[in-house]
């Protein structure tokens, strides 16, 4: 495989690297001040052709290849800058099972950032087990009316419009009574609750509760009893790196720890050279997963060996970080406590393990 820019990425990468020289310091890269700034660095990424390169024109992107997603996300690491928003997931999930007409709505604004998203996916009760969630959306005239719980919702906070899943037929098998609907966040029935995380962050999360809040029957993305089928394209999506940029920013964590003891007196710990190893291995996987897609192969349950090649990474990161800065350095430290968090979100991985086992090995059918 060669993995070389080609003439028109080089020219890319440079005009990119060179916006970003102009960017630096304009916007935080972590705490609550990047949460507070996010928007803006969506809307300034997007308008300098740096933000939905590899989506249809259609709906505001530019149609390019994936390497340039990657591109993108290894110069922004590089350079310290923002991560790039992940909407990828909610932007697959809606073109793949919305209507022509909620895709010509939404999408536009999704990729433009001039509308923030959230998702509702996750509940108190309904984690790894999506399908128990209780969330319910009853069909009332034009509207369907909706009662429960979302947790661990991103941008919930700032959101316009969530991508929520509810139980729309109690008597249908858990899988099979899921629908999926696009509901605004501005309207009476809607209670938003920040959660801290442990390592101080206020912005990210939150939980969402919904007391009869409404949404039109012509926002349901697909057939009543599809939402199941858009969970399994947006997680799946969600799980693949190379889509996120995480080997990106696990390489500019190992780079940063490795300065710190770079002509250091005392011993380099054992947790930052293998750290090194698990984000070059992790680099290398996804260009592997980039070349199949560009050659038109998809993954399906193969996400899964993807999510779990992620977990052990950040951990691995998160670990030599504490190994070698400790709590001294908020930012790395704050790195380890993230970390903790990769093995249960998105899926645990005890979850993952069974799919392996299941749909990729045949173990147990």
């Amino acid at each position: 495989m060669d993995f070389r820019d080609s003439p028109e990425e080089a020219a890319f990468r440079d005009r990119l690297r060179g916006w970003l020289k102009e960017q630096k310091g304009k916007f935080p890269t972590s705490g609550d001040e990047y949460w507070a700034k996010a928007g803006e660095w969506h809307v300034a990424l997007y308008e300098a052709g740096f933000f939905g390169t590899s989506w249809p024109k259609a709906y505001g992107g530019q149609d390019l290849p994936p390497v340039y997603d990657v591109i993108v996300d290894e110069e922004i690491a590089k350079a310290g800058a923002p991560a790039r928003p992940g909407l990828g997931y909610l932007v697959v999930g809606l073109s793949h099972h919305g209507s022509e007409e909620l895709r010509q709505r939404f999408l536009p604004g999704m990729i433009k950032g001039t509308e923030r998203w959230c998702q509702g996916f996750s509940e108190p009760g309904a984690g790894s087990d999506l399908a128990s969630l209780t969330t319910t959306a009853t069909r009332d005239g034009d509207d369907y009316v909706i009662h429960g719980h979302k947790v661990w919702t991103s941008y919930s906070d700032v959101a316009d419009w969530c991508l929520v899943l509810a139980r729309t037929d109690k008597d249908a098998p858990k899988h099979k009574g899921i629908s999926a609907f696009i509901v605004s966040m501005h309207q009476p029935g809607i209670e938003q609750r920040p959660l801290q995380m442990i390592s101080g962050v206020t912005k990210e999360f939150g939980q969402v509760l919904f007391d009869g809040a409404r949404v039109s029957a012509e926002n349901m993305v697909g057939e009543p009893g599809d939402g199941w089928k858009l969970a399994m394209t947006v997680v799946g999506h969600e799980r693949e790196p190379s889509t996120l940029g995480f080997s990106a920013r696990y390489g500019k964590l190992v780079r940063q720890l490795a300065s710190r003891v770079d002509g250091a007196e005392g011993r380099v710990p054992d947790e930052l050279p293998w750290a090194w190893v698990q984000t070059e291995m992790l680099r290398l996987h996804v260009r592997r997963r980039l070349s199949e897609q560009l050659d038109g192969i998809t993954h399906g349950p193969n996400g899964s060996l993807d999510k779990l090649l992620m977990t052990w990474t950040e951990q691995a990161v998160g670990h030599a970080a504490l190994a070698t800065v400790g709590t001294t350095d908020e930012e790395l430290f704050g790195a380890y406590l993230y970390s903790r968090a990769q093995s249960v979100m998105g899926g645990t991985s005890q979850i993952q393990k069974n799919i392996i086992a299941q749909r990729i090995l045949g173990l147990g059918v």
